[in-house]
């Protein structure tokens, strides 16, 4: 993943959302290029959903239907770093 893709997921990665902010952006910081190929593309596709989805994803109020969607969002609610 080249330099330019890194920060275009950064910015993305900025929400509306203090709450989800706080979880991504040091998720992409320090533990985003842990990740195999195809699970930072699905952090891409998680990308484009809405902010309560991730939201809740994140509080652990909903549980994503994908097993794989869910291991990743285990994996960014593990990431213990912070803003």
């Amino acid at each position: 993943m080249s330099a330019t893709d890194l920060k275009q997921i950064y910015w993305r990665s900025r929400r509306g959302m203090l709450e989800i902010e706080a979880k991504l952006v040091p998720f992409i910081r320090d533990c985003f290029h842990d990740l195999s190929s195809d699970e930072q593309k699905l952090y891409e596709q998680m990308l484009d959903l809405e902010d309560w989805d991730i939201f809740d994803w994140l509080q652990g109020r909903e549980i994503p239907e994908d097993p794989m969607m869910r291991e990743l969002v285990g994996k960014i609610i593990a990431c213990k770093s912070t803003l």
